[in-house]
């Protein structure tokens, strides 16, 4: 017997904002904090928190700088982020197909 697609899926990644952290971020080469923080309507704290869990998981890297004078956050997936993120996709094709709606 073969293995639930619901096996497939990651904890880290499949939380709802975490996914949506790695897929616009694997959308482009980095993308701002801000960015996020609109885009997925998060509190930058919460924003924060979910990016850490990312990074600690090896999936984001975070760099820190400035636009002129302003401070700025940017995030970029990882190799790892993106072989996990392919992953999710895939998981998550499996649950459609096994429900025919692919």
């Amino acid at each position: 017997m073969t293995e639930h697609p619901t096996a497939a899926l990651d904890d880290v990644v499949h939380q709802r904002h975490r996914l949506g952290i790695l897929t616009i971020a694997a959308e482009v080469k980095r993308v701002e904090f801000a960015y996020l923080k609109s885009t997925l309507g998060l509190t930058a704290g919460n924003l924060s928190r979910h990016i850490a869990v990312l990074e600690e998981a090896g999936l984001l890297v975070i760099e820190k700088g400035y636009e002129g004078k302003r401070p700025k956050t940017w995030v970029s997936v990882t190799a790892a982020g993106r072989q996990a993120l392919a992953a999710e996709m895939a998981a998550l094709r499996a649950l459609l197909e096994r429900h025919g709606r692919a």
